[in-house]
């Protein structure tokens, strides 16, 4: 496939051909490399006939937010424009990069990516960073390839990126990405009041931008359904490529390589659970490569069986698209172009990897709340705490919960699964999260109990979809009231008799090797 494609490139595009160049050639440097290369090349061959560069392409500007900062004033001041990487981490298939390509095109000037790491955030472990730092390789390979400056700093975003640190390096636009957490709140507001850099933000996330979906909380699926639906033709378009950058940079940005960063991170190398996956390799092209093995061979499997842990049908594509190291708009173009022959699965795959997940964006960025009890709704509340006080048949400690030590061996092989390979089956999730709200003292404390083991353990946790995971189970967001009962109020009950019913819950079990615990 490649001497053809680069053979297209050099007769249709001879002007960009040796831009485009590079990318080929790191796809093609070693054998592991071009097993992976059907996918990569095809997606380039893809961008390419969409338009040469970003300069070519009709880029929707309401993907965009001017946070700080005048136009006029930037055009004629800017020397370089920085892209501050962080919630997507990958260099093609990127609406930040691209953006921030098109203004240094438009102003002949350097573009820079930096990425700043903290040397803790959260609930991450050895398992998280590994998967970040790992896949981060690949974009620095890249940028590297095209003439883009790529800078590793080690610290809190709010430290670095300062007003002396930006006019050193004569940055005169600063990009940053989207991202509803409170954390990265903190982070941008921290540096909006030390610089007066304009700042422009990109929603390269989300299909349709979370400010253009809605300016409030939707309710449910059924309310933010429609309000994205209606956008899904102007914004799911294909992406132009990142090509290589004409213009050299002024100065060299200097920064960390990856072992310093290794060195430096403050966190748990050692303790249970927190060894790096063998089930997910980072990076864009491994992401890339289980896209095109779902396709070709579980993608009729996900319609009607997605909710069977025991068949191979998830497309388990939430560690790379969480990560950012893969967009899901790259992954709902490809899934409708390479999966039409089963129309089912891929109206399943479109609701759940776009409404669903944008749902979750939605709520995270207008509930301020999103992981605490607070955050719920009125009647769940209420409910709640009318029945707090109600006995608990079990009480566990979080070592119990950690080790998969219950006396509900389904609950022990989900947990286990988690530990074992950094990912639980979706289906199962809604069930271990409920039975924590079971097997806890109290709401506020299943809560916190819950998101800590999530985002502990899945290499697809820290994310606006585990907080609304975990809140749907145990606080019934987007959820309705069902009939109420002890411990639960009138939040959605599921049972082991009701998973039994589902699928053949012996084998999942055996396959983990999970047991029934006494309580002591």
């Amino acid at each position: 496939m490649l001497p053809y494609i680069t053979g297209f490139f050099i007769t249709k595009y001879k002007d960009i051909s040796f831009r485009l160049f590079p990318v080929f050639r790191t796809m093609a440097s070693s054998s592991k490399k071009a097993k992976l290369d059907g996918i990569s090349g095809l997606l380039m061959e893809e961008r390419v006939e969409l338009a040469s560069s970003v300069s070519e392409f009709k880029f929707n500007k309401k993907r965009v937010r001017v946070l700080q900062g005048v136009d006029g004033d930037m055009k004629r001041e800017c020397k370089s424009v920085m892209y501050w990487m962080w919630r997507d981490r990958r260099v093609q298939d990127n609406w930040a990069l691209l953006y921030s390509q098109k203004i240094a095109l438009e102003l002949n000037v350097p573009l820079q990516v930096l990425v700043c790491v903290p040397q803790s955030l959260g609930e991450l472990t050895l398992r998280h960073y590994t998967f970040m730092l790992e896949g981060l390789k690949e974009v620095a390979e890249e940028c590297k390839e095209l003439n883009i400056g790529f800078s590793l700093a080690l610290g809190e975003p709010s430290d670095i990126i300062t007003k002396s640190y930006l006019t050193k390096h004569k940055i005169g636009l600063l990009v940053v990405d989207y991202s509803p957490l409170r954390y990265h709140k903190a982070w941008l507001d921290c540096i909006q009041e030390k610089i007066d850099t304009p700042i422009h933000q990109v929603d390269a996330h989300n299909i349709v931008p979370v400010w253009i979906t809605s300016d409030k909380q939707e309710y449910a699926a059924r309310t933010i359904r429609p309000k994205i639906t209606k956008n899904l033709a102007e914004y799911l378009t294909g992406f132009p490529p990142v090509i290589e950058h004409p213009v050299d940079s002024i100065s060299e940005i200097s920064g960390l390589d990856f072992d310093e960063v290794y060195k430096g991170l403050k966190i748990d190398r050692t303790g249970w659970g927190v060894e790096p996956v063998k089930t997910f390799t980072p990076g864009t092209r491994a992401g890339l490569c289980n896209l095109e093995e779902f396709c070709a061979k579980r993608i009729k499997e996900y319609g009607a069986k997605r909710n069977d842990p025991n068949v191979s049908a998830l497309s388990n594509l939430s560690p790379w698209v969480n990560n950012g190291q893969i967009s899901m708009q790259r992954a709902v173009i490809y899934v409708k172009k390479h999966g039409k022959s089963q129309s089912e699965s891929v109206a399943s795959f479109v609701e759940e990897g776009v409404v669903r997940r944008e749902l979750s964006d939605n709520f995270c960025e207008y509930n301020p709340d999103y992981d605490t009890l607070k955050g719920a709704s009125d009647w769940a509340k209420k409910s709640l705490n009318e029945h707090k006080k109600d006995k608990r048949e079990y009480i566990y400690t979080r070592e119990e919960f950690e080790e998969g030590r219950t006396h509900d061996d389904l609950w022990n092989a989900a947990q286990l699964q988690l530990v074992r390979e950094g990912k639980l089956h979706g289906f199962l999730r809604m069930y271990w999260a409920k039975k924590v709200l079971e097997w806890t003292e109290s709401p506020e404390s299943a809560l916190v109990e819950a998101l800590r083991l999530n985002d502990r353990y899945a290499v697809d946790g820290n994310d606006p979809n585990g907080y609304v995971g975990v809140m749907w189970s145990i606080t019934g967001i987007h959820d309705q009231g069902w009939a109420e009962r002890a411990v639960f109020g009138k939040i959605r009950f599921m049972n082991y008799a009701g998973c039994k019913r589902k699928f053949d819950i012996n084998k999942f079990i055996i396959k983990y090797g999970a047991k029934v615990h006494k309580k002591k």
